[in-house]
């Protein structure tokens, strides 16, 4: 039987995470360039006053890139530490959890072009002549 969490542990948990945070920050250069797009977007969907619809979108395509870059950095960490010597399964795996991360940037800026073209062009004048 696994005993309740006490309010110090979940406390805990939360700087465990924050301190995750910091150091995907702090050692990924992608996930510099995630948190630049991130602030980009969240801007641009504030001064275009998206629908609420939009902004759910967003938010989860945001948070899947984040997920992904974070599970990606994490199984990269592990694997490095099970096999530090070249191994191909390992090279797969790593390959495989950059796909994942490939994957949703790309579902990202196809809901940012989803959400944000339209408004854009008409900005522009590409549409609504």
């Amino acid at each position: 039987m696994t005993r309740a969490l006490s309010t110090r542990d979940r406390i805990a948990s939360f700087a465990h995470a924050f301190r995750g945070v910091a150091a995907l920050l702090a050692t990924q250069p992608n996930a510099r360039i995630h948190a630049a797009a991130t602030a980009a977007a969240l801007a641009l969907a504030g001064a275009l006053r998206v629908a609420a619809g939009e902004w759910i979108a967003l938010a989860l395509a945001i948070a899947l890139v984040w997920t992904a870059e974070a599970l990606n950095t994490a199984i990269e960490a592990l694997c490095d530490v099970a096999s530090p010597q070249p191994h191909p399964l390992v090279r797969r795996a790593k390959d495989v959890a950059a796909a994942a991360v490939l994957f949703a940037a790309a579902g990202a800026v196809v809901v940012g072009i989803l959400v944000f073209g339209p408004r854009l062009a008409g900005l522009v004048g590409l549409v609504g002549q």
